[in-house]
């Protein structure tokens, strides 16, 4: 049942909770807030609180940079790691911006989480009720120094599934766990990654919008606790060279009501028609959307083969070597599985790119190519050509092209979104292109 307004109030005094925080994301994907007192709460919860928007990145210009915070009261959550004589608690917030003299403030075009909601418009137009996602969250632990800055010295020699003493990081991810469960998380697995300093902690699947909700405030808290046990948390993909990066693998679901779009118990894979015009959607469209799937530089020192990381657009049924992998549970469980995400992408953004790809698969009715159920990291570029399989962009640089050459994405993600987002990563792109790295002057200051 969804919050009222007098829930929030109620929950707030019973819980003698002095500050709240609004909290939305910026289009980097970075959680900003603006806190309250609780005396403000009430004209809050009244869509009445105004923030500057022209000091978020991304946003707009100073000459129109009034804005609302419009709470989605059912994100009403206290903070368990705060004091009891004076508790924190927070909203999640959706962007307005003030409308014509005499109009009602209308969604903002830049807002991430607005950019979501109106491609999922886009899936009940075509009979969807519900667009589930499971994400599988993976991040680095290292210690911090006596001045409580992050070092490169990681916390644990383990390995996957490994157990303490190995896994020195174990205490950290239950106190995680423990938190997590206190806000509402439903955990399903907690371990060791395959990396040292590697953990995963994957909680249930839940509609788009609280998916993405539910992965920033995961980020939140995994680095609070993480920073009370002496250690720095990281969502960087790929912060070590010569072992696994962080992914975030996306389990993604249709669904008609109660009936899951993707299942038919009629075909050979039990797999409907909706559910492989899907796939032939966030094929065709892969190479476009890893742009915002992966949206940093350093998102492409993953994305190399031999470290498990897809690079191929392809898919398989058991075969966890191409793009898209479809898990074997069938029934309402069945789901398709996009393995080239990183948890450094803004998740709004990620997920509204990969539903519209696979959307413009349903409204083409687009045909999934056979599936591959070769390695293939031994391939050749010759047998993979031949195979029709392409390959994920190599750079920043080349997936932003291909994201701004694909209509589709940029009508989805909209002009505003698009364009300041663009307009980062070229400055991205351009500091790390000029920049001289240490790697540079290893290899050539003494051999030229």
């Amino acid at each position: 049942m969804a919050n009222t307004k007098k829930d929030i109030m109620k929950m707030a005094e019973e819980e003698n909770v002095k500050f709240i925080r609004l909290q939305f994301t910026d289009l980097q994907g970075i959680i900003k807030n603006v806190e309250i007192p609780y005396d403000q709460l009430d004209k809050a919860l009244d869509n009445l609180m105004m923030f500057d928007g022209s000091s978020i990145e991304g946003f707009v210009r100073i000459e129109e940079s009034d804005m609302y915070l419009y709470p989605d009261l059912d994100t009403w959550v206290v903070f368990p790691w705060t004091p009891e004589k004076g508790k924190v608690a927070r909203l999640i917030c959706d962007i307005y911006e003030p409308g014509a003299p005499g109009q009602e403030p209308t969604p903002f075009e830049g807002d991430p989480r607005g950019v979501l909601k109106r491609v999922l418009k886009e899936a009940e137009k075509l009979g969807f009720t519900d667009f589930n996602i499971g994400p599988e969250p993976e991040f680095f632990l290292f210690k911090n120094d006596e001045n409580g800055e992050p070092t490169m010295e990681l916390n644990d020699k383990g390995g996957y599934f490994d157990l303490a003493p190995t896994d020195l990081g174990e205490n950290c991810r239950r106190d995680i766990v423990l938190e997590l469960e206190d806000m509402g998380f439903e955990i399903e697995a907690s371990h060791h990654e395959v990396a040292p300093g590697q953990h995963e902690i994957d909680f249930k699947y839940a509609d788009a919008v609280t998916t993405c909700d539910n992965i920033q405030t995961f980020k939140l808290v995994v680095k609070t606790i993480a920073r009370k046990h002496g250690l720095h948390a990281t969502f960087m993909p790929k912060p070590l060279f010569g072992v696994n990066g962080s992914g975030m693998h996306c389990n993604m679901s249709l669904f008609k009501g109660k009936e899951n779009a993707f299942y038919d118990k009629k075909t050979d894979s039990q797999l409907s028609e909706t559910a492989m015009q899907f796939l032939a959607g966030i094929l065709e469209h892969a190479q476009a959307f890893t742009a915002l799937t992966n949206p940093i530089v350093n998102s492409y020192k993953r994305l190399v083969p031999g470290f498990e990381a897809p690079v191929y657009v392809a898919w398989s049924l058991r075969n966890r070597s191409p793009l898209v992998r479809i898990p074997s549970s069938r029934g309402m469980s069945t789901r398709i599985e996009v393995r080239s995400p990183d948890p450094s992408a803004n998740p709004y953004l990620a997920m509204a790119s990969m539903l519209a790809a696979g959307l413009d698969g349903i409204k083409r009715k687009l045909n999934a190519p056979e599936p591959t159920d070769r390695n293939i990291y031994v391939m050749s570029k010759e047998e993979r050509e031949e195979e029709g399989i392409k390959d994920l962009p190599a750079d920043l640089r080349a997936a932003l092209d291909n994201l701004l050459s694909d209509e589709t994405l940029v009508n989805a993600i909209g002009p505003h979104a698009i364009e300041h987002f663009a307009e980062a990563k070229e400055i991205e792109w351009d500091m790390f292109r000029s920049m001289v790295h240490p790697w540079e002057r290893e290899q050539f200051l003494s051999t030229y």
